[in-house]
Formats: structure tokens, sequence, C-alpha cells
């Protein structure tokens, strides 16, 4: 799902003013089968991508989504300080953390699972990070638990929807920042058990660098698990937490999942027993053999499959047996020569599915395919798909054609990452990108006063670089329109996964060959 943050009651919502990039799906009936199959052979020709350089664009992204006051190494200087007294209203400090698209609100939940998904990268694939990416990288994961170790419980900061019916940028918000926070009597498994991933997670980033701060984020982790254990319950089922977050991040899926995948990252930091039974002993009523071909802030299932089959692989836990067979199931959707049904695609190849902000699994599940692949590399093991057996390579391949679609190898030979090629969105659903800087404009500009530049035809005059939007629709299409959000707003759960992917390709740029 993706956040609907165009303003919902101004005339704004109801103005769409774009400029059309030509679409021209070149010889399409030269690959009459191409939606098939993401192996086709494309009739256009793919490009040598510089993946250090997108990886380096993809984490900056995250310094210009910063709520707070900036500090003195940001690098993303057209933004200013933002949201410092957020949580006062309520007594508490809440300064800090992202915004999660190109709104001004604070959403716990999305928030933790972008924290999850930095810091796994990291973890992951920090190694073939270059040294100033991988600083960069943690520094990223860092602005996000200093914020979390101060919310622990609380889902989110800001009014949504008055947030979403002004146009203006972070620095000038006067808004209500809204403190909504789940407790014993209002639970919130999801929001709390996201929360222990991502601080479990991030524990693993600061082991070695700074090992104190590794110890509060992994004995935060624990205290986070437990409240979300004790007091089961989703946030969105509590009347007033739901006027929060609904429908821009309701929880559709349920908590279970949470409390898997919280469990799962504490497993893994900790290495704690205690949190092998739980996986053990729950994971059936909690849901974990449901099948899902679908990984993000919402539904962990996959996510929490691969993570956990990592021990069953390795011969360390056998007992785990079962979550490598429902990654394989996972894996098996993803391949369009098995007998199980399998995830659409477009005519051009890209991982498509209904609801906007598609880029987010072109991400997600490219992120997967290679952690997954690289579990498989280190036990010579496979993933059988009817009569069709799997290798890692053929993992690392389809993740490397989508992340190579995104960057540029798709119809229309647009880059969906700002600032990366030569051609890519310019009129992105970003208030603070697409109004004047404060460091142009000192002058406050009022909730409305933004509107003109919404409909403005005129390009962003901030340029987001690394901000990967939301892409093109199921036939390859992309139009160029501030006002269609679904495409064109970037989300930091995009961004996320996609820092441990690119950081793969920087090191290996053609899986399967000899590097000379």
């Amino acid at each position: 799902m993706a956040p609907c943050s165009a303003p919902r009651s101004s005339p704004v919502h109801h103005l769409c003013v774009h400029i059309l990039l030509a679409y021209l799906l070149a010889a399409r009936w030269l690959v009459p089968s191409c939606s098939a199959s993401p192996f086709f052979r494309v009739p256009w020709a793919a490009g040598r991508h510089d993946y250090r350089d997108a990886l380096a664009k993809s984490i900056l992204f995250f310094e210009g989504q910063r709520s707070g006051r900036l500090p003195p190494g940001q690098r993303a200087s057209w933004r200013g300080d933002s949201g410092a007294s957020d949580g006062a209203a309520a007594g508490v400090d809440l300064e800090g953390g992202y915004y999660d698209a190109g709104d001004n609100v604070k959403f716990g939940f999305p928030m933790a699972f972008t924290t999850t998904m930095l810091a796994w990268s990291v973890v992951e694939f920090g190694d073939s990070m270059p040294r100033d990416e991988r600083r960069h990288a943690a520094a990223a994961v860092r602005w996000a638990t200093d914020y979390l170790l101060k919310t622990l419980a609380h889902p989110g900061v800001g009014d949504p929807w008055k947030d979403h019916d002004c146009w203006e940028r972070p620095e000038d918000m006067d808004t209500d920042r809204t403190v909504y926070n789940v407790s014993a009597g209002r639970p919130g498994s999801d929001i709390a058990g996201e929360t222990a991933a991502a601080l479990a997670a991030a524990s693993m980033v600061f082991r070695d660098a700074d090992p104190a701060y590794a110890e509060t984020l992994l004995t935060s982790a624990r205290k986070a698990f437990e409240f979300a254990d004790t007091y089961k319950g989703a946030y969105s089922d509590d009347p007033d937490l739901r006027a929060g977050g609904c429908p821009f991040y309701c929880d559709f899926n349920g908590y279970q999942d949470e409390l898997l995948w919280g469990a799962a990252w504490l497993r893994r930091a900790s290495k704690d027993d205690t949190f092998l039974q739980y996986i053990q002993n729950n994971g059936k009523t909690l849901g974990a053999e449901d099948s899902s071909n679908e990984f993000g802030w919402d539904n962990k299932h996959a996510g929490l499959n691969v993570l956990v089959s990592k021990e069953f692989i390795e011969g360390d836990a056998l007992s785990l047996q079962s979550y490598k067979e429902f990654a394989d199931s996972f894996i098996c959707t993803l391949i369009p020569e098995s007998s199980s049904p399998h995830i659409t695609y477009t005519p051009g190849g890209m991982i498509y599915k209904p609801g906007g902000s598609n880029m987010q699994h072109v991400t997600s599940i490219s992120f997967l395919l290679l952690t997954y692949a690289k579990y498989l590399s280190k036990s010579s093991r496979t993933v059988n798909c009817g009569d069709v057996s799997v290798g890692p390579l053929t993992l690392q391949l389809q993740a490397k054609k989508q992340v190579d679609y995104l960057l540029g190898d798709n119809p229309l030979k647009m880059s969906y990452m700002i600032g990366y090629g030569d051609r890519y969105p310019q009129r992105i659903h970003h208030r603070a990108s697409s109004l004047p800087s404060i460091k142009d404009h000192p002058q406050r500009m009022a909730c409305k006063e933004g509107t003109p530049y919404f409909n403005s035809s005129s390009a962003n005059p901030n340029p987001l670089i690394g901000a990967v939007v939301g892409g093109p629709g199921e036939d390859d299409a992309y139009e160029d329109d501030r006002a269609d959000f679904r495409k064109s707003e970037p989300t930091t759960y995009i961004n996320a996964p996609l820092v441990g992917v690119l950081a793969y390709f920087v090191d290996n740029p053609n899986p399967g060959q000899t590097r000379h």
C-alpha cells in the first residue's frame, strides 16, 4: 500500500496538471510473451550502470527526509530545521526521525520498517559498500534509531488529515503535531513488533563501532517486543489510533507477522534461544505459513521466512525447516517458468502489484532475492519449483533486471531515481522538493501558499537526489505528474531495501561473470 498524500479537501486534489512524457512501447509485438517472463529480450538497449553512484545517491536521499534540527554535516543543504518541538504538546521529546514520503508526517509503522531494512542492508551487504557510503548508511540508520529510542510505543507524530490539506515546507508547517501512542489498553503489537525488529537489526550495525549504543538498542528491542507480545492487538483497531494512521497506513495484514519478525531479529542479533523457541512454538498460530509474494511495511511474511531460513540453511537449527520451505514457495512465485502461480510483470519486465507506489515491491523483493541467493550460495542449495530447479545465479540475475529497469533499462529509457542518469522525473510529489528552499525563500509560506507550486508544470526547484518515485504503471507508462502521487511520490521504504541491493551490485555488477 502507498500513502495518500495529495491534499484531499483543497482544490489541488481536483486539478490534474501534467506534462506528458512521450510514451512509446517500441516493437511490443516482437515480444508477445514478454508479460509472462522477466527474462525476455527487451527491444531497447540495456545500459551499463554506475551502481556506486546510484548507491551514494540512494543513501543521500534520507538526508532530504530528515525531521528535526539538522547536523553540521547535512549534505542536502536546501533543507532546514523542522519539527524541533515535536512531542511538546504531550510533554515528550519526539524530535527527529524521517518524514515517510512527500508529506510532513512521521508515521511510526513505516518508519520502523524503513529502519529495519536500512539496517538489514548494512548487515547483509555493508562489506560491499565503499567506506564512505558505509558510514553514511550507518548515519542514516542512527538518525532513525535515535528517534525510535524516544518513541518505543508511539506510532507517530502529526495530524495526517490536516497535513495532507496543506502543501507547505516542513520548515514552515503549522498543522497540529498530534502524538499518537499505544498502551496496554490500546495495544499496537504491529508497531511495537516492528520497532523491536528495527532496534535489534540496527544493534548489529553498531556492534563493532559503538558497542554501548548497540547494547542500548538491543535492550530496548527486548522491551519493545515484550510489550508487543504481552498486549496483543493491532493499532489500527483502536478508533483513536485509527484516525491517525488510516487510510494512510492501516495494518491490513494483522499484527501476527510483526511478532514473529521482531522475534526473528532478536534471535539473530542476540543468539538468545528464547527467541528461537518463540519462533518454533508460535509459528503456526501466528501464521508463519501464510503464503504471500509481497514484502513491505505491512506484510512481513516473505522477509520473515527468508531471514529465519538462514539458520536452517546453515545447519544450526534444523527445527526451522518449514521456514525454508515457505521461503522456497515465495521464490517460486517470482519464477515464471515454475508451475506456481507467479507475480505479475509489466511488458517491460518490471515486477508489478496493483495499489500504487509500485517500486516498493521492486526494491523489497529484489533485496530478498539477493539475500536468499547469498544464503543458498553458502550451502550449495537450490530451490525446487516443480520441474524447475533454481539456483542463486538465477535469483541474482532476476534482481539485476529489476534494479536495471529502475535505473533506466525500460521502455521509456528513464531512470526512476532522481539525479541518476540524464533523464528522470522532474515533478515529483514532494512538498519540500517542489517548494522554494527556505535558504532561497526565507519568508514563511503558510498552508495554502504552496498550492500554486503544486499546480505548476515547472520542475521541482530542489531535486531530492536519490529519491525513487512510485514508478510506472502496469503498461510501463509514466506521466511526470506531481498530482499523481501513486506514481510520482518517493517513500523511505522504497529506498531502504534498495541500499542493500545497490551495495551488492557495486561488488558484483555482472553476476555469474568472473571479474578481471
